[in-house]
């Protein structure tokens, strides 16, 4: 059975909080789709990753990579699973894929600053809920680790 993670960012950046959640994902073995909805965020974020961190590297490449299917990381528009990702992160608003129960994990990240993020997320959570997913939701304390909230 799937698990969707609900990640409510506050007074967070998707850009400060997405790498360690990556590697992470690394660590565990898992290969990871990173789906948003422009191309432009994809380029902004793929920039991002390479520069993030002195002492921290997440290989990476975007879907038009002629090897997306070698990459243990995609950066994607696009719905499909070009590296036969076990975990599909959810960005800048992303719709769940059609494809939700082929993944161990989806991760949908949004912005609990804007009232759209929010009215998305609790759609989206309304949806998985309703399609029987095991649901977790976790958002930061003050100290911007990660707790799971009831």
């Amino acid at each position: 059975m799937t698990e969707i993670l609900f990640y409510h960012l506050q007074g967070m950046s998707l850009e400060s909080v997405l790498p360690p959640l990556l590697e992470k994902s690394l660590e565990r073995g898992w290969r990871v789709v990173v789906q948003s909805t422009s191309p432009e965020r994809t380029e902004a974020l793929d920039a991002h990753l390479w520069t993030y961190s002195d002492d921290s590297f997440l290989p990476h490449a975007t879907w038009r990579a002629g090897d997306a299917q070698d990459q243990p990381i995609i950066l994607s528009i696009e719905d499909g699973n070009p590296n036969r990702a076990n975990v599909r992160f959810l960005i800048d608003n992303a719709a769940l894929p059609a494809d939700c129960d082929s993944y161990e994990r989806v991760v949908l990240v949004f912005n609990g600053d804007d009232d759209d993020a929010l009215t998305a997320a609790r759609g989206a959570w309304a949806d998985c809920k309703a399609r029987g997913f095991e649901l977790t939701y976790w958002q930061a304390d003050e100290r911007g680790r990660w707790q799971r909230r009831q």
